[in-house]
Protein backbone atom coordinates (compact mmCIF):
# COMPACT_ATOMS: atom_id res chain seq x y z
CA UNK A 1 0.00 0.00 0.00
CA UNK A 2 1.24 3.46 -0.93
CA UNK A 3 1.14 5.75 2.10
CA UNK A 4 0.19 9.32 1.20
CA UNK A 5 -1.09 10.33 4.62
CA UNK A 6 -0.18 13.99 4.10
CA UNK A 7 -2.03 14.22 0.79
CA UNK A 8 -5.65 14.51 -0.31
CA UNK A 9 -7.40 12.39 -2.91
CA UNK A 10 -9.76 14.40 -5.12
CA UNK A 11 -12.33 12.27 -6.96
CA UNK A 12 -13.07 13.72 -10.39
CA UNK A 13 -11.55 16.36 -12.68
CA UNK A 14 -14.73 18.21 -13.53
CA UNK A 15 -15.55 21.77 -12.52
CA UNK A 16 -15.64 20.92 -8.79
CA UNK A 17 -12.57 18.70 -8.72
CA UNK A 18 -10.30 21.20 -10.43
CA UNK A 19 -11.55 23.97 -8.14
CA UNK A 20 -10.60 21.82 -5.15
CA UNK A 21 -7.21 21.09 -6.71
CA UNK A 22 -6.58 24.75 -7.44
CA UNK A 23 -7.01 25.70 -3.77
CA UNK A 24 -5.17 22.69 -2.37
CA UNK A 25 -2.22 23.72 -4.53
CA UNK A 26 -2.56 27.36 -3.46
CA UNK A 27 -2.22 26.33 0.19
CA UNK A 28 0.63 23.91 -0.44
CA UNK A 29 -1.35 20.77 0.37
CA UNK A 30 -0.26 17.74 -1.70
CA UNK A 31 -3.04 16.02 -3.65
CA UNK A 32 -3.93 13.66 -6.47
CA UNK A 33 -6.96 14.12 -8.72
CA UNK A 34 -8.31 10.78 -9.93
CA UNK A 35 -10.25 11.05 -13.20
CA UNK A 36 -11.89 8.15 -15.03
CA UNK A 37 -11.85 9.86 -18.45
CA UNK A 38 -8.87 10.96 -20.56
CA UNK A 39 -9.29 14.72 -20.09
CA UNK A 40 -10.62 17.45 -17.83
CA UNK A 41 -14.29 18.31 -18.24
CA UNK A 42 -16.54 16.11 -16.13
CA UNK A 43 -20.17 16.52 -17.14
CA UNK A 44 -19.14 19.03 -19.81
CA UNK A 45 -17.02 16.45 -21.66
CA UNK A 46 -19.53 15.71 -24.42
CA UNK A 47 -19.94 12.12 -25.56
CA UNK A 48 -18.48 10.44 -22.50
CA UNK A 49 -20.53 7.80 -20.62
CA UNK A 50 -21.19 9.93 -17.54
CA UNK A 51 -21.77 13.19 -19.43
CA UNK A 52 -25.40 14.29 -19.62
CA UNK A 53 -24.84 17.13 -22.09
CA UNK A 54 -26.30 16.88 -25.59
CA UNK A 55 -24.96 18.38 -28.80
CA UNK A 56 -26.93 21.61 -28.50
CA UNK A 57 -26.27 22.19 -24.78
CA UNK A 58 -25.44 25.73 -23.68
CA UNK A 59 -25.20 27.19 -20.21
CA UNK A 60 -28.54 28.19 -18.73
CA UNK A 61 -26.74 30.71 -16.52
CA UNK A 62 -24.82 33.55 -18.11
CA UNK A 63 -21.04 33.38 -18.25
CA UNK A 64 -20.60 36.24 -15.79
CA UNK A 65 -22.77 34.46 -13.24
CA UNK A 66 -21.09 31.09 -13.82
CA UNK A 67 -17.32 31.60 -14.06
CA UNK A 68 -14.77 31.02 -11.31
CA UNK A 69 -14.21 34.09 -9.16
CA UNK A 70 -10.63 34.77 -10.27
CA UNK A 71 -10.78 33.29 -13.78
CA UNK A 72 -13.24 35.05 -16.12
CA UNK A 73 -14.46 33.39 -19.28
CA UNK A 74 -12.99 34.83 -22.50
CA UNK A 75 -14.44 38.12 -23.73
CA UNK A 76 -15.34 36.56 -27.08
CA UNK A 77 -17.57 33.95 -25.45
CA UNK A 78 -21.30 34.65 -25.89
CA UNK A 79 -23.56 35.31 -22.91
CA UNK A 80 -24.48 31.63 -22.83
CA UNK A 81 -21.48 29.54 -23.96
CA UNK A 82 -21.80 26.14 -25.62
CA UNK A 83 -20.64 22.94 -23.97
CA UNK A 84 -17.52 22.97 -26.15
CA UNK A 85 -16.64 26.44 -24.92
CA UNK A 86 -17.32 25.53 -21.29
CA UNK A 87 -15.14 22.43 -21.58
CA UNK A 88 -12.33 24.47 -23.16
CA UNK A 89 -12.67 26.99 -20.33
CA UNK A 90 -12.34 24.28 -17.68
CA UNK A 91 -9.22 22.89 -19.34
CA UNK A 92 -7.74 26.37 -19.57
CA UNK A 93 -8.41 26.83 -15.84
CA UNK A 94 -6.67 23.53 -15.07
CA UNK A 95 -3.64 24.40 -17.23
CA UNK A 96 -3.34 27.92 -15.83
CA UNK A 97 -3.27 26.61 -12.27
CA UNK A 98 -0.84 23.80 -13.08
CA UNK A 99 -3.22 20.98 -12.23
CA UNK A 100 -2.45 18.56 -15.04
CA UNK A 101 0.64 17.28 -13.21
CA UNK A 102 -1.64 16.20 -10.37
CA UNK A 103 -4.33 14.49 -12.46
CA UNK A 104 -4.29 10.74 -13.11
CA UNK A 105 -6.47 10.12 -16.16
CA UNK A 106 -8.14 6.88 -17.24
CA UNK A 107 -8.32 5.80 -13.61
CA UNK A 108 -11.39 5.48 -11.43
CA UNK A 109 -11.90 5.26 -7.69
CA UNK A 110 -13.40 1.88 -6.78
CA UNK A 111 -13.66 2.07 -2.98
CA UNK A 112 -12.99 4.52 -0.16
CA UNK A 113 -12.89 3.27 3.43
CA UNK A 114 -11.95 4.95 6.70
CA UNK A 115 -9.10 3.51 8.74
CA UNK A 116 -9.17 3.17 12.55
CA UNK A 117 -6.77 6.12 12.86
CA UNK A 118 -8.98 8.41 10.75
CA UNK A 119 -7.21 8.18 7.39
CA UNK A 120 -8.73 7.02 4.11
CA UNK A 121 -7.84 3.94 2.05
CA UNK A 122 -8.60 4.57 -1.62
CA UNK A 123 -8.58 1.63 -4.03
CA UNK A 124 -8.21 2.47 -7.72
CA UNK A 125 -9.31 0.68 -10.88
CA UNK A 126 -5.74 -0.48 -11.50
CA UNK A 127 -5.89 -2.47 -8.25
CA UNK A 128 -3.67 -0.11 -6.29
CA UNK A 129 -4.67 1.00 -2.78
CA UNK A 130 -3.38 4.26 -1.33
CA UNK A 131 -3.75 5.70 2.15
CA UNK A 132 -4.63 9.40 2.07
CA UNK A 133 -4.92 11.97 4.82
CA UNK A 134 -8.16 13.30 3.37
CA UNK A 135 -10.67 12.93 0.55
CA UNK A 136 -12.56 15.46 -1.57
CA UNK A 137 -15.49 13.90 -3.44
CA UNK A 138 -16.16 15.90 -6.60
CA UNK A 139 -17.55 13.40 -9.09
CA UNK A 140 -20.78 15.30 -9.70
CA UNK A 141 -24.43 14.38 -9.23
CA UNK A 142 -25.87 14.57 -12.76
CA UNK A 143 -24.85 11.15 -14.02
CA UNK A 144 -27.04 8.44 -12.38
CA UNK A 145 -30.44 8.68 -14.14
CA UNK A 146 -33.68 8.55 -12.18
CA UNK A 147 -36.67 6.93 -13.88
CA UNK A 148 -40.33 7.25 -12.88
CA UNK A 149 -42.48 4.15 -12.45
CA UNK A 150 -45.71 4.06 -14.44
CA UNK A 151 -48.09 1.13 -14.87
CA UNK A 152 -48.09 -0.67 -18.18
CA UNK A 153 -45.51 -1.09 -20.91
CA UNK A 154 -44.34 1.05 -23.82
CA UNK A 155 -43.38 -0.39 -27.21
CA UNK A 156 -41.48 2.58 -28.60
CA UNK A 157 -38.06 4.07 -27.94
CA UNK A 158 -37.35 5.05 -24.32
CA UNK A 159 -34.48 7.39 -23.44
CA UNK A 160 -33.42 9.28 -20.36
CA UNK A 161 -32.31 12.84 -21.02
CA UNK A 162 -28.80 11.72 -20.03
CA UNK A 163 -28.80 9.41 -23.07
CA UNK A 164 -30.17 12.00 -25.48
CA UNK A 165 -27.43 13.53 -27.64
CA UNK A 166 -28.79 14.65 -31.03
CA UNK A 167 -32.26 15.22 -32.58
CA UNK A 168 -31.78 12.38 -35.07
CA UNK A 169 -33.88 10.09 -32.87
CA UNK A 170 -36.73 12.64 -32.93
CA UNK A 171 -37.10 13.35 -36.62
CA UNK A 172 -40.59 12.75 -37.99
CA UNK A 173 -41.62 10.97 -34.77
CA UNK A 174 -44.35 11.59 -32.24
CA UNK A 175 -42.38 12.51 -29.13
CA UNK A 176 -43.30 12.80 -25.47
CA UNK A 177 -40.88 14.53 -23.10
CA UNK A 178 -41.62 13.89 -19.42
CA UNK A 179 -40.25 16.38 -16.91
CA UNK A 180 -40.07 20.15 -16.57
CA UNK A 181 -36.41 20.52 -15.68
CA UNK A 182 -34.18 22.64 -17.87
CA UNK A 183 -33.00 19.64 -19.89
CA UNK A 184 -36.57 18.51 -20.46
CA UNK A 185 -37.58 21.92 -21.73
CA UNK A 186 -34.52 22.18 -23.97
CA UNK A 187 -35.23 18.76 -25.47
CA UNK A 188 -38.91 19.60 -25.95
CA UNK A 189 -37.88 22.70 -27.91
CA UNK A 190 -35.45 20.67 -30.01
CA UNK A 191 -38.19 18.14 -30.61
CA UNK A 192 -40.56 20.88 -31.78
CA UNK A 193 -37.98 21.78 -34.42
CA UNK A 194 -37.55 18.20 -35.65
CA UNK A 195 -40.38 15.87 -34.66
CA UNK A 196 -43.74 15.29 -36.32
CA UNK A 197 -45.46 16.17 -33.05
CA UNK A 198 -44.22 17.02 -29.56
CA UNK A 199 -45.93 16.59 -26.21
CA UNK A 200 -44.53 17.81 -22.90
CA UNK A 201 -45.76 16.20 -19.68
CA UNK A 202 -45.38 17.93 -16.31
CA UNK A 203 -46.83 17.04 -12.91
CA UNK A 204 -47.33 20.57 -11.64
CA UNK A 205 -47.11 24.24 -12.50
CA UNK A 206 -43.71 25.95 -12.66
CA UNK A 207 -42.30 29.43 -13.12
CA UNK A 208 -40.76 29.92 -16.57
CA UNK A 209 -38.04 32.54 -16.94
CA UNK A 210 -36.61 33.63 -20.31
CA UNK A 211 -32.85 33.78 -20.72
CA UNK A 212 -33.00 37.50 -21.48
CA UNK A 213 -34.79 40.36 -19.78
CA UNK A 214 -34.57 43.91 -21.14
CA UNK A 215 -31.65 42.94 -23.36
CA UNK A 216 -29.58 41.48 -20.51
CA UNK A 217 -29.15 37.92 -19.25
CA UNK A 218 -32.02 37.27 -16.84
CA UNK A 219 -29.74 36.19 -13.99
CA UNK A 220 -27.89 39.51 -14.24
CA UNK A 221 -31.21 41.35 -13.83
CA UNK A 222 -32.16 39.02 -10.98
CA UNK A 223 -28.90 39.84 -9.22
CA UNK A 224 -29.67 43.55 -8.93
CA UNK A 225 -32.25 43.24 -6.10
CA UNK A 226 -29.86 40.88 -4.31
CA UNK A 227 -27.05 43.42 -4.49
CA UNK A 228 -29.40 46.02 -3.04
CA UNK A 229 -30.08 43.70 -0.12
CA UNK A 230 -33.82 43.60 -0.71
CA UNK A 231 -35.78 41.02 1.31
CA UNK A 232 -37.23 37.95 -0.38
CA UNK A 233 -40.81 39.23 -0.33
CA UNK A 234 -39.80 42.40 -2.15
CA UNK A 235 -37.69 40.51 -4.70
CA UNK A 236 -40.66 38.22 -5.27
CA UNK A 237 -42.86 41.20 -6.10
CA UNK A 238 -40.27 42.76 -8.43
CA UNK A 239 -39.48 39.52 -10.24
CA UNK A 240 -43.16 38.67 -10.49
CA UNK A 241 -43.88 41.99 -12.19
CA UNK A 242 -41.03 41.43 -14.63
CA UNK A 243 -42.28 37.95 -15.50
CA UNK A 244 -45.80 39.25 -15.95
CA UNK A 245 -44.47 41.67 -18.57
CA UNK A 246 -42.09 39.25 -20.29
CA UNK A 247 -44.06 35.99 -20.12
CA UNK A 248 -47.60 36.82 -19.06
CA UNK A 249 -50.14 34.35 -17.71
CA UNK A 250 -48.75 30.85 -18.22
CA UNK A 251 -52.26 29.47 -18.66
CA UNK A 252 -52.51 31.17 -22.05
CA UNK A 253 -49.92 28.63 -23.30
CA UNK A 254 -51.81 25.67 -21.84
CA UNK A 255 -49.57 25.48 -18.77
CA UNK A 256 -50.82 25.30 -15.23
CA UNK A 257 -50.48 28.14 -12.78
CA UNK A 258 -47.44 27.58 -10.51
CA UNK A 259 -48.44 25.87 -7.27
CA UNK A 260 -45.71 27.62 -5.29
CA UNK A 261 -44.40 31.12 -4.76
CA UNK A 262 -41.72 32.58 -6.98
CA UNK A 263 -38.19 31.96 -5.57
CA UNK A 264 -39.37 28.99 -3.47
CA UNK A 265 -37.94 26.48 -5.97
CA UNK A 266 -35.78 26.64 -9.07
CA UNK A 267 -37.50 28.30 -12.03
CA UNK A 268 -37.28 26.88 -15.54
CA UNK A 269 -34.82 28.88 -17.63
CA UNK A 270 -35.87 28.73 -21.27
CA UNK A 271 -36.31 31.32 -24.00
CA UNK A 272 -38.28 29.24 -26.49
CA UNK A 273 -40.63 26.82 -24.74
CA UNK A 274 -43.60 29.15 -24.47
CA UNK A 275 -42.93 30.38 -28.02
CA UNK A 276 -43.37 26.89 -29.45
CA UNK A 277 -46.34 26.22 -27.19
CA UNK A 278 -47.93 29.40 -28.47
CA UNK A 279 -47.42 28.12 -32.02
CA UNK A 280 -48.94 24.72 -31.24
CA UNK A 281 -45.63 22.95 -31.81
CA UNK A 282 -45.33 21.77 -28.19
CA UNK A 283 -48.53 20.46 -26.63
CA UNK A 284 -48.59 20.60 -22.80
CA UNK A 285 -49.85 17.49 -21.02
CA UNK A 286 -50.39 16.56 -17.37
CA UNK A 287 -48.62 13.66 -15.68
CA UNK A 288 -48.49 10.24 -17.31
CA UNK A 289 -51.13 7.85 -15.96
CA UNK A 290 -50.33 4.68 -17.89
CA UNK A 291 -48.12 3.27 -20.63
CA UNK A 292 -50.38 1.61 -23.19
CA UNK A 293 -48.12 -0.10 -25.71
CA UNK A 294 -47.96 2.25 -28.68
CA UNK A 295 -49.82 4.99 -26.81
CA UNK A 296 -49.65 6.84 -23.51
CA UNK A 297 -52.56 7.77 -21.27
CA UNK A 298 -52.39 10.98 -19.26
CA UNK A 299 -53.89 12.03 -15.93
CA UNK A 300 -56.66 13.97 -17.69
CA UNK A 301 -57.80 10.81 -19.48
CA UNK A 302 -56.42 11.77 -22.90
CA UNK A 303 -54.48 9.19 -24.92
CA UNK A 304 -51.83 9.95 -27.53
CA UNK A 305 -49.91 7.61 -29.85
CA UNK A 306 -46.19 8.06 -29.12
CA UNK A 307 -43.06 6.80 -30.88
CA UNK A 308 -40.32 8.19 -28.62
CA UNK A 309 -40.55 8.67 -24.86
CA UNK A 310 -37.87 10.80 -23.20
CA UNK A 311 -37.64 10.90 -19.43
CA UNK A 312 -36.11 14.19 -18.30
CA UNK A 313 -36.73 13.20 -14.71
CA UNK A 314 -33.47 14.08 -13.03
CA UNK A 315 -30.72 12.13 -11.37
CA UNK A 316 -30.06 10.21 -8.19
CA UNK A 317 -27.28 11.43 -5.92
CA UNK A 318 -24.86 8.55 -6.10
CA UNK A 319 -21.41 7.86 -4.69
CA UNK A 320 -21.00 4.11 -5.34
CA UNK A 321 -17.38 4.02 -4.20
CA UNK A 322 -18.01 5.00 -0.56
CA UNK A 323 -20.42 3.56 1.99
CA UNK A 324 -23.30 5.81 2.97
CA UNK A 325 -22.31 5.56 6.63
CA UNK A 326 -19.28 7.75 5.91
CA UNK A 327 -21.40 10.52 4.36
CA UNK A 328 -23.97 10.97 7.11
CA UNK A 329 -26.65 9.87 4.65
CA UNK A 330 -30.20 10.98 5.39
CA UNK A 331 -32.98 9.88 3.05
CA UNK A 332 -31.90 10.38 -0.56
CA UNK A 333 -28.76 12.45 0.04
CA UNK A 334 -25.88 13.11 2.43
CA UNK A 335 -26.64 15.43 5.34
CA UNK A 336 -23.67 17.80 5.25
CA UNK A 337 -23.16 21.32 6.54
CA UNK A 338 -23.57 23.68 3.58
CA UNK A 339 -23.84 20.50 1.47
CA UNK A 340 -20.07 20.13 1.69
CA UNK A 341 -18.73 19.59 5.21
CA UNK A 342 -19.12 16.42 7.25
CA UNK A 343 -20.38 17.04 10.79
CA UNK A 344 -17.78 14.71 12.32
CA UNK A 345 -14.91 14.02 9.92
CA UNK A 346 -12.65 17.00 9.30
CA UNK A 347 -10.86 15.34 6.38
CA UNK A 348 -13.81 14.36 4.15
CA UNK A 349 -15.53 16.89 1.90
CA UNK A 350 -18.07 16.87 -0.93
CA UNK A 351 -17.75 19.68 -3.47
CA UNK A 352 -20.45 20.58 -5.98
CA UNK A 353 -23.43 18.92 -4.30
CA UNK A 354 -25.53 21.99 -5.02
CA UNK A 355 -28.27 23.11 -7.41
CA UNK A 356 -28.14 26.92 -7.48
CA UNK A 357 -30.54 29.23 -9.29
CA UNK A 358 -27.65 30.56 -11.36
CA UNK A 359 -24.12 29.41 -12.19
CA UNK A 360 -22.15 26.91 -10.15
CA UNK A 361 -18.43 27.36 -10.79
CA UNK A 362 -18.00 30.38 -8.53
CA UNK A 363 -19.86 28.57 -5.74
CA UNK A 364 -17.62 25.49 -5.88
CA UNK A 365 -14.75 27.98 -5.88
CA UNK A 366 -16.00 29.27 -2.51
CA UNK A 367 -16.65 25.75 -1.22
CA UNK A 368 -13.10 24.74 -2.09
Amino acid sequence: MLNKHEAYCVVGAGSSGIAAGRWLKAYGIPFDIIEREDEVGGNWYYGKPNSSVYRSTHLISSKGMTQYLDFPMPDDYPDYPSHEQVCAYLRSYARTHGLYDNIEFNTSVETITRTPDGLWDVTLSNGETRRYGGVVIANGHNWDPKFPEYPGTFNGVILHSAEYKTPDVLRDKRVLVVGAGNSGCDIAVESAQNAAKTFHSTRRGYWYVPKYAFGKPADVINELPLKLGLPVWMRRIINGMILKVLVGDLRQYGLRKPDHKLLETHPIINQHLTYYMGHGMIIPKPDVAELCGDSIKFADGSIEPIDVLIYATGFKISFPFIDKQYLNWNGSRPDLYLNAYHPTYDNLFVIGLIQPDSGQFWIVDLQS
